[in-house]
């Protein structure tokens, strides 16, 4: 059995994923420069942490360990959005499924029966997330799960919260680093995407994941997932909709 090359940099599958970041930034008149200085703030502050396994090489190890787990074990992944409910979860651990989490998705895993919740976190091969996700994301990193952080022009304290928080654990949580600029950024990854849900498809994708063995747990149009990190609601209504878009790029559907 082959399998594809142990990625170094994680290039979208489509270009289309990447060239719809730009249609958000003019929809919703942010500026690209605030991406990219945001971008370079977070590998700057990463690699100036002093924590070993955050070194530029470590951090190609964390994501060739990543697609070691997701690939090589070719077991089913589930993508956890943020209006992810309990029961989703407990039908879901009834397979050999791995869990992505968009960020503070992870929460739903407190509401669990004690060893369901444990087996549900020893499922989960990593948090896709821009910082926000609160207690869920929180508990990630104390857990050490491997934390795929992005940087965007909106979100640089919370990042630099969640580096300070995760710096201070025992045993940092691996970290890989993604971007939302058209511009390469040596040591951080454009797979493509917009909010950490479909972003999360977007890195499973250009990791080597088949479409066929994916699906996507709590993941609506309707409404704001109660695991969504504080937020407005009419502009995170506009960006469901877009995550929406960039789902169906891939082929994915979205229901309410």
């Amino acid at each position: 059995m082959s399998y594809p090359s142990l990625p170094t940099d994680l290039s979208p599958t489509t270009i289309k994923s990447v060239e719809m970041q730009s249609e958000v930034r003019e929809f919703f008149g942010w500026k690209e420069s605030d991406d990219h200085d945001s971008a370079l703030r977070l590998i700057s502050t990463v690699e100036d942490s002093g924590v070993q396994s955050w070194a530029r090489h470590n951090r190609l190890v964390s994501l060739s360990k990543l697609y070691r787990r997701l690939i090589i074990r070719k077991a089913s992944v589930a993508v956890m959005g943020a209006a992810i409910e309990p029961a989703e979860v407990l039908l879901a651990l009834e397979e050999p499924v791995l869990f992505v989490s968009a960020d503070g998705a992870t929460g739903v895993f407190s509401e669990l029966p004690s060893s369901k919740s444990e087996m549900a976190w020893s499922r989960l091969a990593c948090v896709v997330s821009d910082a926000d996700g609160g207690v869920g994301t929180l508990e990630a990193v104390r857990r050490s799960v491997p934390i795929v952080l992005h940087a965007h022009g909106h979100n640089e304290k919370d990042w630099f919260s969640l580096i300070e928080e995760a710096r201070n654990q025992s045993d940092p949580p691996e970290l890989i680093l993604t971007h939302q600029t058209p511009i390469s950024i040596p040591g951080m990854h454009n797979p493509g995407g917009f909010t950490d849900g479909d972003r999360a498809v977007s890195l499973l994708l250009s990791l080597g994941v088949r479409k066929d063995r994916m699906s996507l747990l709590g993941t609506s149009t309707e409404l704001v997932g109660r695991w969504s990190g504080f937020t407005h609601e009419e502009t995170k209504m506009e960006k469901l909709r877009w995550m929406a878009r960039s789902l169906a790029i891939h082929g994915f559907e979205v229901g309410s």
